[in-house]
């Protein structure tokens, strides 16, 4: 909301100081003469703040087009149809002391100051406004300051300044002019349907630049601008009587019926669109049924931005979601590859420890079934290595024909016949002397075996065995050669 330039009820006075001020602005309008005219004076926005509807322009933008203001409409409400003035003059003056600025002092300057317009009322299009203004700038009038000006403007391009809490002076803001930046962030904006709200502490607004025409001024109890009340000349109530107030005819061929704003309907207030009929069209000022559509506008773009954060807070944890998913899902994806690399690992590790021991297991075989050289195990092991068991079967009964010789079995029994004979050519070279002390030694323990077989009862004159033996043979009977 709006600020006036005077607040507090008990400082009401003190701001006539400051509409004496503006009054420096009211055209030199004899009023004797035109009776019909009202001439005014009014602050039309503040440079370099932002007002209430977000919007701002700096001291570049004000100094091209203040002067356009000139022979711009004055009407009630922002409602071109009703236009009830016309703007003669334009000028700066101090951001809550309304002193006059010269432009040409003004460039550079960043802090607030004001676009202060002049023009005059037409009072015969509507008497009772005219007389409402003038008690909206009587500071003893309950209708004092009730009445403001908000402007009106056209332009072509934007840029966004950022402010942080309740700052509103841009010259401590950041200003975003490049055009991917702009779309980012425009739908914070209030014209875009937004709260105006970045996040906690910091609020975005819009800054008119490019071409930027004054449209007009609407005359309003709710400007958008820190500004606040109309400056009127001071005249004498006998002065500025009207035609109709004088008792003279109307000769106005047509009386538009306008609903002008008035102490008896400021108070009035719109609840629900139901309240919103005829009779009360006729009754209500304008700004009653602004403020009910500004304030359901509001409550909608409210619950709209509750609605669409809740969607977007839904759509990021759902994203979120996903994203935990999507990275759990190639977690285990790695996991099971890794798994299963150990398994092939294993499983090769296994078939090769396997085959490792069939192999080994063959060669032993093969080295206790054949005699075999390094050589015969180099072939052997070539050729075995990669043998399934029906390839190796067969390549045994192969081997057993090929290595017959070779095998243990046949060398055995070949050492053994060769053993036998190497035995008996021993015996047939063995000389005569060996022989007979053999048969001697044989016959001497024969003859011990059967002496001890002799019953104790015989001769001792008796030939005994071993001397029969020595007889029989004794050497002379041998022919030695």
């Amino acid at each position: 909301t709006i600020k006036p330039l005077v607040s507090e009820e008990k400082d009401k006075y003190l701001a006539l100081a400051s509409l004496a001020d503006i009054g420096d602005f009211i055209p030199d309008i004899d009023t004797e003469e035109n009776l019909d005219l009202l001439p005014i004076a009014f602050n039309a926005c503040v440079i370099n703040r932002v007002n209430k509807n977000g919007d701002v322009i700096d001291t570049e933008t004000a100094t091209k087009i203040y002067d356009n203001f000139i022979n711009k409409p004055i009407n009630i409400e922002h409602n071109r149809e009703r236009v009830v003035g016309v703007i003669l003059t334009a000028g700066f003056s101090e951001f809550g002391s309304d002193d006059a600025l010269d432009a040409e002092k003004i460039s550079g300057k960043t802090e607030p100051f004001n676009i202060t317009l002049g023009g005059v009322f037409w009072k015969i299009v509507n008497s009772d406004l005219a007389e409402l203004i003038e008690e909206a700038s009587d500071p003893t009038s309950d209708n004092y300051m009730t009445i403001s000006a908000s402007w009106e403007l056209g332009f072509s391009d934007f840029n966004i300044i950022l402010l942080k809490n309740e700052d509103k002076n841009i010259e401590n803001g950041e200003i975003i002019a490049e055009e991917k930046r702009v779309e980012q962030l425009q739908e914070h904006l209030r014209a875009f349907g937004g709260d105006g709200k970045i996040d906690e502490n910091t609020k975005a607004y819009r800054q008119v630049v490019g071409e930027v025409v004054p449209l007009g001024i609407g005359l309003t109890e709710n400007p958008a601008a820190d500004v606040m009340g109309i400056a009127t000349e001071d005249k004498k109530e006998d002065e500025k009587t009207l035609a109709k107030d004088s008792g003279t005819p109307n000769n106005i061929s047509h009386e538009p019926e306008i609903n002008v704003i008035s102490k008896e309907n400021t108070t009035m207030k719109i609840n629900s669109v139901n309240d919103i009929n005829n009779d009360l069209l006729k009754q209500v000022e304008a700004s009653v049924v602004a403020d009910f559509i500004e304030e359901e506008l509001k409550q909608a773009s409210e619950k709209f931005a509750e609605e669409k954060n809740k969607l977007v807070a839904d759509l990021d944890e759902a994203k979120e979601q996903r994203e935990n998913l999507s990275k759990d899902h190639e977690d285990l994806k790695t996991k099971l590859e890794e798994v299963g690399k150990t398994l092939a690992d294993l499983e090769e590790e296994k078939s090769q420890r396997e085959a490792e021991a069939r192999f080994n297991e063959r060669m032993t075989l093969l080295d206790e079934d054949y005699e075999l050289t390094d050589e015969d195990r180099e072939v052997m092991a070539s050729d075995i290595k990669d043998m399934n068991d029906e390839g190796f079967e067969s390549y045994q009964k192969k081997i057993s024909i090929l290595l017959k010789d070779k095998s243990n079995a046949a060398i055995e029994s070949k050492k053994a016949e060769e053993a036998k004979a190497e035995e008996a050519r021993a015996e047939e070279s063995k000389p005569v002397e060996e022989i007979k002390a053999d048969v001697v030694d044989t016959a001497v323990d024969e003859a011990e075996k059967a002496n001890d077989e002799l019953p104790n009862s015989i001769r001792a004159e008796d030939e005994s065995l071993m001397d029969k033996y020595r007889s029989a043979f004794s050497l002379d009977q041998f022919e030695l050669k």
